[in-house]
């Protein structure tokens, strides 16, 4: 039978490169964005390359608990899925003192919310028949405070602490949880700015650190995992 895997914001950036690390390897995918056009050019590629899997796509924004919630369902009626990968995120640049209304809550309800919504969705199947990994694509500013990203840097502080908070209460039950916090990453984020793309992290490299991480015997996990650029953060 086909492992699966499920990867929120899986048409652009980290989220497209772990798709295509693990469709290589013949998961079946689940994913979701909120261009169904964005959808629809993925699910051509990976029928294209990967003929073999099966590829399930759902047009959903995340900020919405419903939507979060219709998601998951979808999902469950053809898999539970064996990976989890929480990776959609937004950032709005801005102070906590001076950012425009509203900021802090788009960023909590689409970079944490939806990863807490999505995994109590399938972390109960997951308990039953005590196997699968959880990743939660965090960020350095998880770690270390920046100016002109306060909302953002909270919400990143905020799924770190839930992802170690998961993994203590999955542990008994061989479900693996894993914090990846990358640096600056070459995405669409970043286009246009006047930075060489080489002083970026690539997003097969964050990719590959996952699927790495993945592979460990069921006797260890990797519990975090932090990924810079070679030439330090920007």
């Amino acid at each position: 039978m086909s492992k699966s895997i499920l990867v929120t914001g899986g048409t652009k950036g980290i989220g497209k490169a772990i798709i295509y690390r693990f469709a290589k390897e013949g998961f079946d995918i689940a994913t979701c964005s909120r261009n169904n056009s964005d959808l629809e050019t993925i699910k051509e590629e990976l029928a294209e390359k990967f003929p073999g899997i099966s590829v399930t796509a759902f047009q959903a924004d995340l900020s919405d608990k419903k939507q979060v919630i219709a998601f998951a369902d979808m999902v469950k009626k053809t898999t539970i899925p064996d990976v989890l990968v929480n990776n959609t995120g937004t950032f709005l640049p801005g102070s906590i003192h001076s950012e425009p209304e509203g900021n802090f809550e788009l960023m909590m309800h689409t970079n944490l919310f939806s990863a807490y919504y999505l995994t109590r969705a399938f972390t109960p199947a997951m308990i039953t028949r005590k196997q699968g990994h959880i990743f939660t694509i965090g960020s350095i500013a998880g770690l270390t405070a920046y100016a002109n990203g306060g909302s953002y840097a909270i919400s990143k502080w905020a799924m770190l602490g839930l992802t170690k908070c998961l993994r203590q209460e999955l542990l008994e039950y061989n479900i693996k949880v894993t914090s990846i916090l990358p640096g600056a990453t070459y995405t669409s984020s970043w286009e246009g700015v006047d930075i060489p793309v080489e002083r970026f992290m690539k997003s097969e490299d964050v990719a590959e650190t996952v699927w790495g991480a993945y592979n460990l015997s069921p006797y260890s996990v990797v519990e975090e995992v932090v990924i810079r650029p070679q030439l330090g953060d920007l």
